[in-house]
């Protein structure tokens, strides 16, 4: 027994001495219940929404006010005219416009009843319901203060309009989440195991010594990943598109493009996690362990982005994933060109480069 005791206090001090188990064993559970416990909500917070008032009254105001005065809405601008309403949702970033009728304070004074109508953007439904619900329930106590001091009960009618997904399909939000994470983990999988194989193999010598230099080692081991991650985007494409009835309002052709330049950077942060670790295992770890969790929770896939703690909006900002969900989202559901998805496609060109030159920063010359 006092060779088995000892035995045990040998791997206690082996396990505190070792930083990365300890971390492993007390730093992963607590960053995973807070990075849960703030990302997983159905609720919304500060979501930009539009407002279109035709009347512009007293009480329009009254009720844009209370609109703005709550946690769940940021008035993002005012439009003019029904024809801004497809421009403001191609952008991106308003989720809902509020479209007061004209004459609203007359129609609500003399026939004591009065419209709005709530046009939200429906490439999230889940989102798009909560946002209706949410107008709808301010719409509800501002009429509840009208008829406390009438004798005839006031009345508005909300009217709800489904824009880019008026069945409010799923299957229009869970394929272009899951095509990105498909592409994003596999990529990243396949690249990263690329070099330390050749560490694990005993070919690395091989390739230090001959006349390659870092970048033409780097882009070799990516190209044809490139094209066999094209197939596995071209299937999933087709697969959307005639298995699940997900229509591509927009250009195929930057469609494909688009999908090009994200299984590129995609290649290129699994080079970055090749290049870092010393086996294949290890590279695994990261790149499938590492990346999931990220891309499913901070992409926008799931859960909305607007609703996260101000640090997690940030931190998501670096996760590629997310920049390729609004993208696909846009030239699929909303029909939009190139010209609306620029920033998004500079930003992960910008990825791309920023990966390959750390990674042939990283690649080391010589054996340790």
């Amino acid at each position: 027994m006092k060779r088995f005791i000892g035995f045990i206090k040998k791997e206690f001090y082996h396990i505190f001495r070792d930083r990365r188990s300890l971390f492993i064993l007390f730093g992963m559970p607590i960053a995973q219940i807070l990075l849960f416990g703030f990302a997983i909500t159905n609720e919304i917070n500060n979501v930009d929404i539009a407002i279109l008032d035709h009347s512009k009254d007293a009480n329009t105001q009254e009720i844009i006010n209370k609109i703005s005065a709550s946690k769940y809405f940021s008035i993002n601008q005012l439009i003019i005219n029904e024809k801004d309403i497809e421009t403001v949702f191609k952008k991106g970033k308003v989720k809902a416009v509020l479209s007061f009728e004209k004459d609203f304070s007359k129609k609500l004074i003399k026939d004591h009843k009065a419209t709005v109508q709530i046009i939200t953007d429906a490439t999230d439904p889940n989102t798009a319901n909560t946002i209706s619900n949410y107008v709808n329930n301010i719409l509800q106590n501002y009429t509840q203060g009208l008829n406390n001091k009438a004798t005839i009960a006031y009345q508005i009618t909300p009217q709800t309009r489904m824009d880019y997904n008026p069945e409010l399909k799923s299957v229009f939000m869970f394929v272009p989440g899951v095509m990105t994470i498909i592409l994003m983990l596999v990529s990243a999988m396949m690249t990263s195991i690329s070099i330390t194989r050749e560490k694990e193999l005993g070919t690395m010598e091989i390739l230090l010594v001959s006349p390659l230099k870092p970048l033409h080692v780097i882009i070799g081991k990516v190209i044809p990943y490139i094209f066999l991650s094209v197939i596995n985007a071209t299937v999933i494409i087709v697969l959307s598109i005639f298995i699940f009835k997900m229509p591509v309002q927009g250009s195929l052709i930057l469609l494909g493009l688009e999908s090009v330049l994200f299984i590129i950077t995609a290649l290129a942060l699994g080079i970055l996690i090749s290049t870092i670790s010393a086996t294949q295992q290890t590279a695994m770890m990261i790149s499938l362990m590492g990346l999931m969790l990220p891309v499913i929770l901070l992409s926008g896939f799931i859960f909305p982005i607007s609703s996260m703690p101000m640090i997690l909006q940030v931190i998501s900002n670096i996760i590629p994933a997310k920049w390729f969900i609004i993208i696909i989202k846009g030239i699929m559901l909303k029909g939009v060109g190139l010209e609306y998805v620029w920033k998004e496609t500079l930003i992960l060109f910008g990825m791309t480069v920023f990966f390959i030159a750390l990674s042939i920063k990283k690649y080391k010359i010589r054996l340790e």
